[in-house]
């Protein structure tokens, strides 16, 4: 047997080493990244996923196949646009090799769109969606103030952009810009843009910084790539949501970008924009004086005006002495007969009151008196008597009233072995009944007052007659009538 074996000849290979899984793996891994380490492929984007992690897992395919695609993190940050399934790319990077499924993959560091008609393509399918919510309409548009006192600039700090604004600003009419400092091209330049035209919006009026009363977004020109951060949708719903009115100045006159369409006002370049924020100083103060001319001209006219009507007028009216003279007249006439009656009426005053004082003498007064003083005398003689009488029948009546009044009182009552029952709060008790249990009660006697409680017997049945309470035979005892009077009343209860 062991001949046989011998005499069969080797296969070829058969002395290779064996290779694990993993190890033919690697093998394979390092051969492909060796020979593909930098690729650049253009394809059809399909299947767009972007991790929870960052990285962006997505297919690039054509007719007859398709090639898995990985951009980590970092890179896919960077992209100036959003990769969207069905959009024409071109990737650049390398190929790999991914163990685990026995498949490679490519690795890609950089996309783009794949020429400028992908673009353009893309660019309209996102301004078709937005004008569908009313984003572009007309009756969103806020007017620009005419003189505003800030002027905040959303730009590159470092650019040609804001010194052409800023020397614009200071040849038309020196206000205050405050520049809010954003990348204008690249991948992070929309979130930049983004946050300086919400952080404008965000300040508080009055405050440290002041509010603008007008934004101006500006960049210089360059190609759709380049102004690319400006058609992104996070910029144009930021413009949209802005409360402050804005002035888009992205590229030359000849550059479109969505933000265009949103903005209040479009200037064709960042120093359209300052010409559009602002008026011309110089002009504004010649406007002003040739309206202080013609207003000045046009108060002296009025005022020549109403002197000349005021003159004629004048002329018809008759002279102030004329008017006067009859009025004069009459009251000098007047005057004179007012002397005259006034002498008159006083003398007739003095006449008589000599007369009336001629009867007063005190003599005659004193017998006057003396007479009224004897009819007093004589009068009071008379009434005295009257008088006396009238006083004797009044007494009397009190002294029989008094007596009534003694007769019918409770307290006659209560001498004669009776007690008054009444309640803590002076209520009277008038039956047993109307007594609970436990009740504080007064009784009130001839000579003072007791505080009881009532029992809880309840109310006892009455005696049989002839019977004493206890139940003992009662003594008969001769009833003694009283003679009632005419004036007397009853029981008091």
């Amino acid at each position: 047997m062991d001949d046989t074996l011998e005499s069969q000849p080797e296969q070829p290979g058969s002395n290779s080493p064996e290779m694990t899984v993993s190890e033919l793996a690697g093998h394979l891994k390092r051969t492909v990244e060796e020979n593909y380490a930098f690729v650049r492929v253009r394809g059809e984007l399909g299947r767009v996923v972007l991790a929870k992690s960052g990285h962006l897992y997505f297919d690039i395919k054509d007719e007859g196949a398709t090639l898995n695609t990985i951009m980590w993190k970092g890179n896919a940050s960077r992209l100036p646009f959003k990769p969207e399934e069905g959009l024409e790319v071109v990737c650049e990077g390398k190929l790999s090799t991914y163990p685990g499924r026995s498949n490679y993959q490519m690795i890609a560091d950089r996309m783009r769109p794949a020429g400028v008609g992908a673009l353009m393509q893309l660019l309209e399918e996102r301004k078709k969606k937005l004008t569908a919510e009313g984003l572009f309409a007309a009756e969103r548009k806020k007017p620009i103030p005419y003189l505003p006192a800030v002027i905040g600039v959303v730009t590159s700090p470092t650019g040609a952009v804001i010194r052409d604004i800023l020397h614009r600003v200071r040849d038309r009419f020196p206000v205050r810009v405050i520049i809010w400092p954003a990348l204008v091209q690249g991948e992070k330049a929309a979130a930049e843009v983004e946050a300086g035209i919400r952080g404008f919006n965000a300040l508080t009026p009055g405050g440290a910084i002041p509010r603008p009363d007008v934004i101006i977004v500006a960049r210089g020109g360059g190609s759709i790539e380049d102004l690319w951060p400006f058609n992104e949708e996070r910029v144009v719903r930021a413009v949209a949501d802005s409360v402050i009115p804005l002035i888009s100045a992205v590229g030359h006159e000849t550059d479109t970008t969505l933000i265009d369409f949103v903005s209040d006002r479009r200037a064709p370049t960042p120093t359209g924009a300052a010409e559009m924020a602002l008026p011309v100083r110089t002009e504004l103060m010649a406007q002003i004086e040739m309206l202080g001319g013609r207003l000045t001209r046009r108060v002296a006219g009025a005022l020549e005006r109403r002197k000349l009507q005021l003159h004629s007028a004048a002329g018809r009216l008759p002279k102030p002495d004329a008017l006067m003279a009859k009025a004069r007249q009459r009251l000098d006439l007047a005057s004179q007969r007012f002397g005259g009656s006034l002498s008159r009426m006083l003398a007739r005053k003095r006449a008589r009151f000599d007369q009336a004082g001629g009867g007063l003498r005190p003599a005659a007064l004193r017998r006057e008196i003396a007479g009224k003083r004897g009819e007093v005398v004589r009068v009071a003689a008379r009434l005295q008597p009257a008088v006396e009488r009238r006083l004797r029948r009044l007494r009397e009546a009190l002294t029989g009233q008094a007596r009534v009044l003694n007769s019918v009182s409770y307290e006659r009552v209560l001498a004669r072995g009776f007690a008054l029952v009444t309640r803590s709060d002076g209520g009277l008790v008038r039956s047993a009944g109307a007594v609970a249990d436990g009740e504080a009660l007064k009784l009130r006697f001839a000579d003072g007052q007791r505080d009881v409680t009532a029992g809880a017997g309840g109310v006892s049945p009455p005696p049989v007659a002839g019977q004493a309470p206890g139940g003992t035979e009662e003594k008969h005892r001769p009833r003694i009538r009283k003679r009632v009077r005419e004036d007397d009343q009853g029981n008091l209860f």
